[in-house]
């Protein structure tokens, strides 16, 4: 097992990593910034390292700062998280090449799956099936362009190929709009990922966001842990996430997720990952893979009693799986609240001190975070703060007690996005079950 290991992140993933950390008896690392010097998983570490100002790009984002730390320390292995340098397949690079374990994927894959496109192609290729589009980058020709549009069919996305986390598209309804559709999000892309590549895909109407969690380790096991479903998104940001995804057929699921599975085979994929795929009408399109956990990995590991992150460290240590897949089975429903310290009717971040907080308890009730009371909010990263989770033996009883948990856990001194979670334990089309990406903006009258 890995001795001795570098959380390169902040937050409720930080505390999460350093419990699993300490539950395998691997020494940890907390790197900070000097914003974060109060952090509960800073205090908790067996040392800690600023490595930076409070600006992320000066220190959670300073690959020689995050490398130096590991080096001074005499660590053996940096685990990324999500965010920050997570899916930087230079990062990782840097990591291998210093001669470090980066608790993730080969940075070859990282690269291969961060462009839209080669990961486009790849699925392709190991019969994943993916949404209508093209097959490459548009090209600058307006009549090319323009004929592939016709041959797609109206409505279609335009794309960053290095795009992510909702950024760098433009949805085009009409041909009279496609060529300054296709100008502007180039130069969005250039600005923001430094990559103005692009390329165009059928927009789907009203989809759902169901993604498949995988885990692989170097000795070629593979197995998957069911589905996710993430419709319910505010600007392409989820806000709410459940497993299993309702109301889907258990022919569908399996298949879907056995063709994740041998495409994991097919490149060679290693540690956990996530397949996303938009969901409509009875067909998965595949969208993109995630390269690392994600943040509602919590709520298949409550439906499966796999812990994901230990998985990523036995993995990154060379062991072998510690399952198989006929051992998983699904057990119950788990739903997902993400607690954002921001106003719940304008979306704007509160930073702050927390005066008082009080976290919900009972059957089933999970909560991951990293605030305490006396707690003080930075105001230079994202405004997540914690995560809510439910587990019950059915859908109906997870709501239930998600609405109980949300009754009673108390965050004082800031405003969080509590209300509105609120609001949608008693939506009716929310325990129907089966909402598409655009209902919950639509039901905040953003669309």
């Amino acid at each position: 097992m890995l001795e001795k290991v570098v959380i390169a992140n902040r937050g409720e993933i930080a505390l999460r990593i350093l419990r699993a950390c300490h539950e395998l008896d691997i020494k940890t690392v907390a790197v900070f910034s000097e914003a974060d010097r109060n952090q509960k998983h800073v205090l908790l570490a067996d040392e800690a390292v600023c490595i930076g100002p409070a600006s992320s790009m000066e220190s959670y984002m300073n690959i020689p700062s995050v490398i130096s730390a590991a080096e001074v320390t005499d660590a053996v292995a940096i685990h990324p998280g999500y965010g920050f340098l997570s899916e930087n397949a230079d990062f990782a690079e840097r990591v291998e090449k210093s001669g470090f374990v980066f608790i993730g994927p080969r940075s070859e894959t990282i690269r291969l799956m961060g462009s839209k496109i080669s990961a486009r192609n790849v699925m392709q290729e190991s019969g994943v099936p993916c949404v209508p589009g093209s097959d490459g980058p548009i090209s600058d020709d307006p009549v090319e362009f323009t004929r592939m549009a016709r041959d797609i069919g109206y409505p279609i996305i335009i794309k960053a190929s290095g795009g992510g986390g909702g950024r760098g598209m433009r949805v085009v309804h009409s041909e009279a709009a496609l060529r300054n559709a296709v100008s502007l999000t180039r130069s969005e892309a250039g600005a923001a990922f430094n990559d103005d590549t692009i390329y165009m895909e059928k927009y789907l109407e009203n989809p759902r966001h169901v993604e498949i969690q995988v885990l692989a380790d170097k000795h070629g096991n593979i197995i998957h842990l069911g589905e996710r479903d993430c419709s319910m998104q505010r600007r392409n940001q989820k806000i709410l996430e459940e497993a299993p995804a309702p109301h889907i057929k258990d022919k569908l699921r399996k298949k879907i997720a056995e063709q994740c599975v041998d495409a994991c085979r097919k490149f060679g994929y290693v540690s956990a990952g996530t397949f996303e795929f938009l969901y409509e009408n009875d067909n998965f399109y595949f969208i993109e893979m995630n390269t690392r956990v994600q943040v509602e990995h919590p709520i298949t590991e409550l439906i499966t009693g796999v812990d994901i992150v230990k998985e990523q460290l036995r993995i990154a240590a060379g062991e072998k799986l510690s399952y198989k897949q006929q051992d998983i089975h699904f057990r119950g429903h788990a739903i997902e609240c993400r607690i954002n310290a921001e106003d719940p009717e304008k979306f704007i971040p509160c930073p702050g001190v927390i005066n008082h907080y009080h976290p919900p308890g009972g059957p089933g009730i999970r909560v991951d975070t990293h605030v305490y009371q006396g707690y003080t909010i930075p105001p230079h990263y994202d405004s997540l703060i914690g995560k809510l989770i439910a587990h019950g033996e059915t859908r109906e009883l997870a709501i239930k007690r998600m609405s109980m948990a949300l009754s009673e856990i108390v965050i004082d001194g800031i405003k969080t996005n509590i209300p509105l979670h609120r609001k949608l334990m008693n939506d009716a089309a929310f325990i129907a079950g089966g909402t598409n990406i655009h209902y919950l903006e639509k039901k905040l009258g953003l669309k």
